[in-house]
C-alpha cells in the first residue's frame, strides 16, 4: 500500500498544495515550523480520522477558514482508490470514497493503514495509562474498523452514565429511585459494549506480545526476545482457565461473560461511583502493563528503565505494531516523523534497517544528515509554505 498523490485544502499552514509519491522512502526536509510534519500528519489523519498531535480536529483547519479537505489517491494491490475527507469542526464531518459520499465518515477507516513514529512516543512508556489504551484501541480500529463503532459507543456510554452518576448521587427520594432506576439500563449498555472491547483489546495483547519481543531484541542492545512483555491489567478480575486463553476461537461467549464480570463488578462498586460521581469499572480504567527482565526479575518499563532502554520499547511497539499489522496481509505506510533527531547513531542505523524494506516510508527531518542513507530516496524541500522536490 502507498500514498500516489496527496492533496490538502485549508490544512494546517496549507492553503492548497499537490504532492505526487512515489513507494519506497521519501523524506520531507525543512527548518521547523514549515510544515513538513503536516503532510504526514494528513495521511495518518485518513487512516484514524484523528491526529497523532492533537485531539481535536479543530487545531487542523487552517486559521481563518471554516473547513479543511485532505484528499489522497491510495494504491492497494495494483488498484487505486481515491479517498476524502472533509473536515467540519464544529459540524459532522464527511468522507468519501472515488468521489462517492459514505454514510458515516469512519466508514473509511482501515482503507489506509499507517504506522507513525514520533518523539512524543516516548509517553507511551512514561505517560498516563490512557496513552497506552490509545495504542491498543487505534491499532484495534485498524486490524478491524467496525470497532471504531464500538469504541465510538462505549465513549458515548460512558459519558451518560457519568452524567447520570452525578444526578444520582446528589438526588433525594422519588428522584433518586428514579435515577437509580435509569442507571441500571446505562449499567447494562456499558457492560455489553465494554465486554466487546474488553475482549478485543485480550486478544490484540496475546497477537501483539510475540513481535513486541523481536522488536524489542531488534532495537535494543544485547537484548533478547524474552526480555520485554505486555499483559493486560482490567479493572475487574478477569474469568480464569480457557475462558480468556481461548477468547480468540469463542469472541461471542467470552463477550458475554466478559460482560457479566463487568456488572457484578460495576454492582460492587455501586455506593463508591455515587458518591465519587464517576464510572469506576470498564475498559476505559484499564491498563497496559510493560516490563521489562526475565522471570521473577521482571520490572514495569515505567519508573524502572533507563531512558535508553524506553527508547527502545517505544520504538518495539511501533515495529510490533507494524509487523502485526503486516502479518494480517497488509503493508502499512511507515511515517517517521522526526524520529531520527531524538535517537543515537546506533539506534537510527537499527531503526533503518528494520523498516527500509516497508512498500513506503515517508521521514521528515529538520536536517537532511538525520535521516539513515538506507533511506535516503526521494527528497522534498519545505519551505516558506512550499513542497519542492530537490533533484
Amino acid at each position: 500500500m502507498h500514498v500516489a498523490h496527496l492533496t490538502l485544502h485549508n490544512f494546517r499552514s496549507y492553503a492548497d498544495i499537490d504532492v505526487a509519491l512515489e513507494p519506497g522512502a521519501t523524506a520531507f526536509i525543512g527548518r521547523n515550523g514549515q510544515g513538513k510534519t503536516n503532510l504526514v500528519e494528513a495521511i495518518d489523519y485518513l487512516s484514524r480520522l484523528s491526529s497523532h498531535r492533537v485531539a481535536t480536529d479543530a487545531p487542523l483547519v487552517r486559521a481563518g477558514a471554516d473547513q479543511a479537505i485532505v484528499r489522497a489517491s491510495v494504491v492497494k494491490e495494483g488498484r487505486t482508490a481515491l479517498l476524502e475527507v472533509e473536515l467540519n469542526p464544529g459540524r459532522a464531518n464527511r468522507a468519501r470514497i472515488n468521489r462517492s459520499p459514505l454514510p458515516r465518515p469512519r466508514e473509511i477507516i482501515g482503507l489506509v493503514r499507517t504506522v507513525v513514529f514520533a518523539p512524543d512516543d516516548l509517553t507511551l512508556v512514561k505517560g498516563d495509562p490512557s496513552d497506552r489504551r490509545k495504542l491498543l484501541d487505534d491499532l484495534l480500529v485498524m486490524r478491524t474498523p467496525r470497532l471504531a463503532g464500538v469504541r465510538s459507543d462505549y465513549d458515548r456510554i460512558l459519558r451518560q452514565r457519568n452524567s447520570l452518576l452525578k444526578t444520582a448521587g446528589v438526588a433525594r427520594g422519588s428522584s433518586r429511585d428514579a435515577a437509580l432506576s435509569t442507571l441500571e439500563i446505562w449499567d447494562d449498555n456499558l457492560a455489553r459494549v465494554g465486554g466487546e472491547l474488553l475482549a478485543a483489546r485480550l486478544r490484540l495483547v496475546d497477537d501483539l506480545r510475540p513481535y513486541l519481543g523481536k522488536a524489542y531484541e531488534a532495537v535494543a542492545r544485547g537484548a533478547s526476545r524474552d526480555d520485554a512483555d505486555l499483559d493486560y491489567r482490567a479493572s475487574i478480575d478477569l474469568p480464569s482457565g480457557p475462558l480468556v486463553d481461548e477468547v480468540a476461537q469463542r469472541p461471542s461467549r467470552d463477550q458475554d461473560e466478559l460482560s457479566g464480570a463487568l456488572l457484578e463488578a460495576i454492582a460492587a462498586r455501586r455506593k463508591e461511583e455515587l458518591d465519587r460521581g464517576i464510572s469506576l469499572v470498564g475498559p476505559h480504567r484499564d491498563e497496559l502493563l510493560l516490563t521489562l527482565g526475565d522471570g521473577d526479575l521482571r520490572l514495569p518499563v515505567k519508573g524502572y528503565a533507563s531512558h535508553g532502554e524506553s527508547w527502545s520499547f517505544a520504538l518495539a511497539l511501533r515495529l510490533a505494531s507494524y509487523d502485526l499489522l503486516r502479518a494480517d496481509g497488509d503493508d502499512p505506510i511507515l511515517v517517521l516523523d522526526d524520529v531520527f533527531a531524538e535517537l543515537d547513531a546506533e539506534r537510527r542505523s537499527q531503526l533503518a534497517q528494520l523498516v527500509a524494506g516497508a512498500e513506503q516510508v515517508l521521514v521528515t527531518a529538520a536536517v537532511a544528515a538525520d535521516v539513515p542513507a538506507s533511506l535516503q530516496g526521494v527528497r522534498f524541500v519545505v519551505a516558506d509554505g512550499e513542497v519542492t522536490r530537490d533533484e
